[in-house]
């Protein structure tokens, strides 16, 4: 629930409705405000206003701005907290409008092969953590690791992970689309060289035929329906930790895409315990399912969640994924490193159909994976025909994730039927080298093409894909400002500028959401979502930008990182 004195904002059927009142600032000001902020400037990302010098916050939200740095000094009054930050910068806080907190609060506990550089410490990491692990307790790995960073570039194999403990099942996870297990628990699943494939999967065989432990996409829940559920102190606690780690970057809001039924529950937990440092948006994942059948059980189990009144958490929609990831996205034309494979269609297009009207019939909206450019044709297909047969539905309802290749006629259509994007350049960073081997050069340099979709019209939003992705405010926006990666700069005329970077993680992610009355600029009556920078981002050299964190970060006027200097 709320904290005492937070001003009611209440979701229903997606759309945000707010009891606050800017008719009240007189009565505000005459008992003064609970924080003052005196700054260089605060870019309240108005469009052509100056930036302010003051900014005065009561309860949760932004009361008076002032281009004077004294402006605002009738509002202190003896409960009244300033910072004084002659030589600060003042941002909105910022979206990461597509990434897995849950993954990152997983992550807090498993075992750290991210650190590895070679099979052999990956290996002997996960040997350490069975030292403690009482035999046939499942060992989990984080998430956020890429076999091109191992010295061998490539996965550990099923015989690899038996090697290192054949006493635990081990669940290896990069990414959101593969996992690696050992055959402890490929036994468990019940997994055998006869096992069907799943459609939309994939079960991994070596070079003889047999199983190497390898799984994707549709093909993880025969392993990881088994996985128990941490107990909720492990969980809050990690939830706790990866929610200070997305704040401690500037990042106030997350939009969590693959969110369980049980990851909720855990949220909410973590909610009412005030372990929570961003506000999130959760979608609720369909990953794994292919008929509307299953999504209407799915949407059954979240019919309490509808109402919910908590501007901390709240559940956003559903996530659908229709293509695979970086080994599987659904290509128009082959893959350069096998030209026989063009990509996995993980739903049906008319299954799928069935399955999002099911979602838009309850009143929920849909975000659907689609990266490779097939999946994205065939998206805007599946979107053309429920917006057909459900006229009257609200604008943002259908949004697609990725849209990684998508070329400019896809653009435009997307444009033409109102449905926005979400982009991540720090998923197109870390992995650019990986999808060079599958994709080839000319498809990587277009991936992710930020300037065609804002030149197209588009509504755009940005995130990170953590974590396949490094999450970070400035870090995004110094990526889509340069477009490199870890291979060099990748399609430079799709760069854009340091505004337009701003604006995806601000203005526009909350115009996504359906909350741009509540959150993304500086205005009054907004909530008091901040970041301050010790300098002003826009002026920093490309290199200071990538690593720069701000020095502060505040939700709801609160402190969610330690107290910046100049405070009393």
């Amino acid at each position: 629930m709320p904290d005492v004195g937070e001003s009611a904002i209440c979701f229903y059927n997606g759309v945000v409705t707010t009891t606050f009142e800017t008719a009240v600032e007189k009565t505000m000001t005459d008992q003064g405000a609970d924080l003052l902020i005196r700054a260089a400037a605060v870019h309240t990302l108005v469009p052509g206003q100056a930036p302010q010098r003051a900014l005065a916050v009561r309860v949760d939200r932004i009361a008076a701005l002032s281009p004077d740095p004294h402006g605002l000094d009738a509002w202190v009054s003896a409960r009244t907290t300033v910072h004084d930050l002659p030589g600060a910068t003042v941002l909105p806080a910022f979206d990461d409008t597509h990434t897995h907190l849950v993954f990152a609060a997983h992550g807090a506990h498993d075992v750290p092969v991210h650190q590895a550089r070679t099979l052999a410490e990956f290996l002997d990491l996960i040997r350490q953590r069975a030292r403690t692990t009482p035999e046939g307790e499942w060992i989990r790995t984080t998430t956020n690791w890429q076999e091109l960073n191992l010295a061998e570039r490539r996965l550990p194999t099923a015989a690899e992970l038996d090697r290192a403990t054949d006493r635990h099942p081990v669940l290896v996870k990069r990414g959101g689309h593969n996992d690696v297990v050992n055959s402890y628990a490929l036994r468990l699943a019940g997994i055998t060289e006869d096992t069907p494939v799943p459609p939309g999967g994939v079960i991994g065989r070596d070079a003889d035929g047999r199983l190497d432990g390898r799984l994707i996409d549709n093909a993880l829940p025969l392993v990881e329906r088994l996985l128990p559920a941490p107990d909720r102190d492990r969980r809050i606690a990690g939830l706790r930790l990866a929610s200070g780690q997305y704040a401690a970057t500037g990042i106030g809001t997350v939009r969590d895409c693959a969110v369980t039924p049980d990851d909720y529950a855990a949220l909410l937990a973590a909610r009412e315990a005030g372990a929570l440092s961003t506000r999130v948006r959760s979608l609720i994942s369909a990953l794994g399912l292919t008929s509307a059948a299953q999504v209407e059980e799915l949407l059954d189990a979240m019919a309490d969640w509808r109402h919910g009144c908590d501007p901390w958490l709240s559940v956003w929609g559903v996530k659908f994924g229709l293509d695979g990831g970086l080994e599987a996205g659904a290509t128009e034309e082959p893959y350069a490193c096998d030209h026989t494979f063009a990509g996995t269609l993980t739903w049906e297009p008319d299954a799928l159909v069935e399955a999002v009207e099911a979602v838009v019939r309850r009143g929920w909206r849909v975000g659907t994976h689609a990266y490779g450019d097939r999946a994205v044709r065939v998206l805007l297909d599946v979107y053309e025909r429920v917006l057909e047969r459900h006229p009257g539905l609200p604008a943002g309802t259908l949004v697609m994730e990725h849209g990684g290749l998508a070329g400019p006629e896809q653009r435009a259509r997307a444009v033409a039927l109102g449905i926005p994007v979400t982009l991540q350049q720090p998923l197109l960073h870390d992995t650019a080298e990986v999808e060079l081997g599958f994709w080839g050069p000319e498809r990587v340099a277009r991936l992710f093409p930020a300037r065609g979709w804002l030149d197209q019209g588009a509504l755009v939003a940005a995130g990170s894909d953590f974590p396949v992705g490094r999450f970070g405010a400035m870090r995004s926006v110094w990526g889509m400002t340069t477009r490199q990666t870890v291979i060099g700069v990748q399609g430079p005329e799709h760069a854009i500028s340091y505004d337009e970077a701003v604006a995806l993680h601000t203005t526009q992610a909350a115009r996504l959401l359906g909350e741009e009355h509540l959150r993304g600029s500086l205005t009054p009556g907004r909530l008091a979502d901040l970041t301050i920078w010790d300098r002003d981002p826009a002026h920093c050299p490309a290199a200071t930008l990538r690593d720069l964190d701000p020095t502060h970060t505040l939700i709801g006027g609160r402190p969610v990182t330690a107290a910046p200097a100049g405070t009393r």
